[in-house]
Formats: C-alpha cells, sequence, structure tokens
C-alpha cells in the first residue's frame, strides 16, 4: 500500500520513515508548518536520530496540501487536536471513498472529525507508546528503540466486515514490518481511554515540571502520584460505561515501565509545546477524562485540577517567555 502523512511532525515523521526504511513503502507527507516544509526541502531530507545518536539524512518528499497530487492508498493523521480541523480542510479535495485513514492522535475527539470525512468502515484508530522529539524543522529524534516501540490498532467501524479485517490486517502487516509493534485490539473506546489515562499522567505531570519520564518514575511517589490519577480516571469511564483494555493495576504498570524502562529519556509532546510556546493538548486529556465524568455524574477533581494547572504553567511561560511565544504564533 502507498501512504501519506499528514502531520510531519514527531510522531507523522516517525511513523512514515520507519514505513519507508523497514517496510519499504512508499511514503509521501504534508505539511503546514512552512519553516518544516522549507527546511526539509533546502536539505533533501528529514535529520532522524535514535535516542540522540546515528543523526542521518533521510529523503523524503513533502507538500502542502494545496499542491499534492497523490492519490495514496492509506493516510496517516498526526496532528495536534487544535489543528486538525483547518488542516483536513486543505486536504479534502485529496480525499476519496477508495482510501482509508489511520491516526493514533493524543486526546480523544479526532475521529468524529475524520468521520465527516470518511466513512466509519475506513476509518482506523491506534494508540501509540512511540516516542519522538522535535529538536527544530526538519530535525528528528526518535526515543526507545525497536523493542520499547508498542502500539495498538482496532477499527473504528461498529461491525467488523470483511472488508474492514482485510484493510486492518494489511495495515498491521506493514506496521508490524516497520518495527512499530502493532496488536489488533476489538475495544475501540477502550483502547482510546487506556491511552488517554496514560497521558493524563505522564503527558501532563511530566510538562507541569519540565522533567522526563525516567526522572518521573524515579520519584519516590511516582507509583502513588499515578495510582490517584488513574483510579480517578478509570472511575469516570466506569460511570460512562466504557470498558478500558486492562485494569488499574495493568495500567499502573505500564505508566511506569514505560517512563522508567521503555522511554525513560523522552519529553512528552504536551512538554515540546509548552516550551516552545505553544497550546498544549490538556483539554482532550485530563479535560477530557473530567467530561467524561461529569457527564455522568463523576467528580474527577484531580483531572479537573492538573488541566487548569496546567494552564496556569502555560500562561506563566508566556509572561516569562513572551519572545518565544511570538515566534510560535508567527510560524502557526
Amino acid at each position: 500500500m502507498r501512504y501519506a502523512v499528514i502531520g510531519a511532525g514527531g510522531m507523522g515523521i516517525q511513523y512514515g520513515v520507519l514505513l519507508q526504511e523497514f517496510a519499504h513503502k512508499d511514503v509521501d507527507f504534508i505539511d503546514t508548518w512552512k519553516p518544516n516544509v522549507e527546511r526539509i526541502r533546502e536539505q533533501g531530507g528529514a535529520y532522524v536520530s535514535q535516542d540522540g545518536e546515528d543523526r542521518h539524512l533521510v529523503p523524503i518528499d513533502v507538500y502542502y496540501p494545496e499542491e499534492y497530487t497523490g492519490d495514496p492508498d492509506v493516510w496517516i493523521v498526526f496532528l495536534k487536536q487544535m489543528q486538525l480541523d483547518g488542516v483536513l480542510k486543505r486536504c479534502a479535495h485529496l480525499f476519496n471513498d477508495r482510501q482509508v485513514v489511520f491516526s493514533a492522535m493524543n486526546g480523544y475527539g479526532h475521529f468524529e472529525k475524520l468521520n465527516e470525512y470518511f466513512p466509519k468502515d475506513r476509518i482506523y484508530g491506534g494508540t501509540a507508546l512511540i516516542g519522538a522529539y522535535v529538536y527544530g524543522p526538519g530535525d528528528f529524534n526518535f526515543t526507545g528503540g525497536a523493542h520499547a516501540k508498542a502500539m495498538n490498532l482496532c477499527s473504528y467501524a461498529d461491525e467488523a466486515t470483511e472488508g474492514v479485517k482485510a484493510a486492518e490486517q494489511a495495515l498491521f502487516e506493514d506496521f508490524r514490518a516497520a518495527t512499530l509493534n502493532p496488536t489488533i485490539v476489538d475495544n475501540f473506546i477502550g483502547m482510546c481511554m487506556a491511552k488517554i489515562v496514560f497521558n493524563s499522567v505522564l503527558n501532563t505531570l511530566c510538562t507541569m515540571y519540565q522533567i522526563r519520564f525516567g526522572e518521573f518514575e524515579a520519584h519516590p511517589d511516582s507509583r502513588w502520584l499515578t495510582e490517584q490519577l488513574v483510579d480517578e480516571a478509570y472511575g469516570a469511564a466506569e460511570a460512562a460505561g466504557y470498558q478500558l483494555l486492562g485494569t488499574r493495576e495493568t495500567e499502573v504498570a505500564t505508566i511506569l515501565h514505560t517512563a522508567g524502562v521503555a522511554h525513560p529519556l523522552h519529553y512528552p509532546s504536551m512538554y515540546q509545546d509548552l516550551t516552545k510556546g505553544r497550546p498544549t493538548e490538556v483539554d482532550y486529556i485530563n479535560g477530557y477524562i473530567a467530561r467524561i465524568g461529569a457527564d455522568h455524574g463523576y467528580r474527577c477533581k484531580l483531572h479537573e485540577f492538573l488541566t487548569r494547572e496546567v494552564h496556569l504553567a502555560e500562561r506563566a511561560f508566556a509572561i516569562h517567555n513572551p519572545e518565544i511565544v511570538a515566534a510560535a504564533q508567527a510560524e502557526a
């Protein structure tokens, strides 16, 4: 299958480059961040490294939405939740009923937006325990080696027809060849909620205190903090009638293992947004958990608190670093 990635940031570049280098697939990239597009074109590709080592140039083809003329079999979408509406509108003329779309973005809300352009039986969701860091335009670092990567894959369709299963299997085989270590699951909302719970701990706390995953896990209270947030999030999900993948105990274990063993050097994408003067996705993560709970009579005081705390951190960063925020706004 031929792929096109919408969003040539850390995760989009990682998925596309791994599909290109290890699965030997044809991959195009679409991006709207002008400094990134122009730098990749100027240097003839994207510089990528693995855990800060083996930095090398990977030739890739990158386009703005308005100039792309390709017809991929699969779209891979990795954007910030706040960007999604605008970029999809710019890409809408490229979509057709032959294509399928896959996304493993953080937070929740993107599948309903993708459903405005693609029917449910052509949408595949995923969750990725896969790290990436953007040093700057055209320069990316992947964290965690091939054995540390893990992802889930699930159809968004209400019913898994033979066509749905065939496309899902084809994605699975390509992602496996690309060293992304996929697992097919059959509980879409449970899959998504489990990753939101994961992000609501590591992304949020590491961003607030500007630390790496491993630095969080090394703190003597990391397990206690994780258990409190996971318990409240599972309570909200249960109030809503959602059955998550795994239990409270397995979710806590996954978070701490990822932080301390699989990706200890990783800074979360929310941290990267904060320190580069961009809005974070906390409303789509901790804020989403709090809304799910509130909608079903379950108050999530911890997640409400953290949502407001991250917005306070955004404001504090803007006050003390106005030049960084101004530059981010100019590039947006």
